[in-house]
């Protein structure tokens, strides 16, 4: 290998985290890449990464000399993989982060029939419900609804917006009345939801007279999952504050009944979203392939 082969294999084993995929990506044994970054090691005198049978972290001079190679490398990588998909087959890897929900509902959907047109995309997809720093964590595109999208990315749309309705059983209905307004919730059991970037239960959102405002609802159960809740409000376990599209077919065969719709609060839908103007034709293509159109479902 040449000087600048061993900067190159040190950089592949920070970005993944692990000499065994850092390996596989470069076509190497994990053994072979250990020597490698030894000898680099070796060559600067100084120790570069901490080792575990489970982990690999940097010291921190191996920090310091990741963070001013890293992004070079990257840079080179990414310019290869263009000039590569020049020659008419777009190539290259994007990694895509996002909600479970907005992965199952919207990603996956739209990219599952495109594959076939691209065999050499290679796609990684995470889903993940935390609020996920797409550089730090080397991420191509993520997804978020549009309100909480970084100034500072490029936002594509991807989904309709979202409207948000509170759903119960008829079975539920049939031993309470309905609420006849948010505030009544406080007497209702009502299905919690727990988000990661929460300490505690979300509060229900409504919308008045150009307003917003949220109700703190409690209850027997809590998910954080949205399937677990539709679910727990089929059962006639208690009242869900769901996405409208995530119930519509209940509701349509009235094994959901939808109360409070005049106050309903309306989110902007599913956006992508991603750092640089600067993108590789791979990564074109699947903003392409996710972009929302106006009149689609």
């Amino acid at each position: 290998m040449t000087r600048f082969d061993d900067l190159a294999a040190f950089a592949a084993v920070v970005r993944v985290g692990s000499f065994t995929r850092a390996a596989a990506q470069m076509g190497l044994s994990p053994s072979a890449l250990s020597q490698t970054v030894k000898a680099l090691e070796s060559r600067l005198d100084m120790k570069l990464l901490n080792r575990t049978t489970r982990s690999v972290s940097t010291t921190e001079a191996g920090e310091r000399l990741y963070q001013a190679v890293g992004p070079r490398f990257a840079d080179i990588e990414g310019e290869l993989q263009i000039l590569s998909e020049l020659r008419g087959k777009p190539a290259g890897q994007v990694r895509i982060t996002g909600t479970e929900n907005a992965i199952s509902t919207v990603v996956w959907p739209k990219l599952e029939p495109w594959l076939p047109r691209y065999p050499e995309i290679q796609l990684e997809i995470s889903s993940d419900n935390r609020f996920v720093d797409i550089v730090a964590e080397r991420f191509d595109i993520g997804v978020r609804l549009g309100n909480d999208v970084a100034k500072d990315m490029i936002a594509v749309r991807i989904a309709p917006d979202m409207r948000m309705v509170v759903v119960g059983a008829p079975a539920y209905f049939a031993k309470r009345p309905p609420p006849a307004k948010p505030q009544d919730l406080q007497a209702h059991d009502c299905i919690g939801r727990r988000l990661p970037t929460h300490s505690g239960l979300l509060s229900w959102e409504f919308h008045e007279g150009g307003k917003s405002f949220n109700i703190s609802v409690s209850g027997r159960l809590a998910f954080n999952a949205n399937q677990l809740i539709v679910a727990a409000a089929l059962g006639g376990h208690g009242l869900a504050w769901v996405r409208h599209d995530q119930v519509d077919h209940h509701l349509a065969d009235g094994s959901l009944v939808s109360v409070l719709d005049a106050w309903s609060s309306t989110y902007s839908g599913y956006h992508l979203y991603y750092a640089t103007r600067r993108s590789s034709p791979a990564l074109a293509l699947v903003v392409d392939a996710l972009r929302y159109e106006t009149g689609s479902r």
